[in-house]
């Protein structure tokens, strides 16, 4: 069956080693607490959820070691851990650069889970996560940023947010308003009706 909607993590996972990293990492951590309430949306929906982090530039390392790389720092990385930690049935990307899409099989994946709009979540709002969404924007995917659940240091915040707001190319929502619409698609998907604008 197709999934129109898949929600998308953007590097949640990190050991906070890069300039001003110590400082992003309790917002990071409260953006994972409330990433992990869409994902329990989204996976109570049977809706993808797509893990898409920085791979460290580490080349060799796959993305479970990443993550128990991430618990055996303890600290804020060992939070977001607890949090976010994938299950069998999620997926998973390694990404080089800031966007999602860039040098990644991304593209392909969305395309084989039939998605057309993404939700997106993580850090940094100012960085990856503008950069992922501007590029789901080129691809003409209906994208959306959940508000509570992205994280940036407090003087970038609000730019990184009026930034996508006046570009056109996405939605910034709640995760209520998030976790609704889900619903509504579900519920429009068995019923073979088209979901309300």
């Amino acid at each position: 069956m197709e999934q129109p909607t898949a929600l998308l993590i953007i590097d949640l996972f990190s050991l906070f080693d890069f300039p001003q990293g110590r400082q992003l990492a309790p917002y990071a951590v409260r953006a994972a607490q409330r990433t992990a309430r869409l994902r329990a949306a989204f996976d109570a929906h049977r809706s993808p959820v797509i893990y898409a982090n920085d791979n460290f530039g580490n080349w060799q390392r796959d993305f479970p070691q990443l993550v128990e790389a991430c618990r055996q720092k303890g600290g804020a990385s060992a939070q977001i851990v607890e949090y976010l930690a994938p299950s069998e049935e999620h997926y998973f990307i390694l990404k080089p650069k800031h966007s999602a899409f860039l040098a990644t099989p991304l593209p392909v994946l969305l395309a084989k889970l039939g998605t057309r709009r993404l939700v997106l979540a993580g850090m940094a709002l100012d960085a990856c996560v503008l950069a992922t969404a501007i590029d789901a924007n080129s691809r003409e995917y209906a994208t959306v940023v959940a508000r509570e659940a992205v994280a940036a240091l407090p003087d970038r915040r609000q730019p990184a947010l009026q930034t996508l707001q006046r570009s056109g190319a996405v939605e910034v929502l709640s995760n209520r308003q998030i976790i609704a619409s889900l619903s509504s698609t579900s519920s429009c998907q068995r019923t073979g009706l088209a979901p309300p604008r």
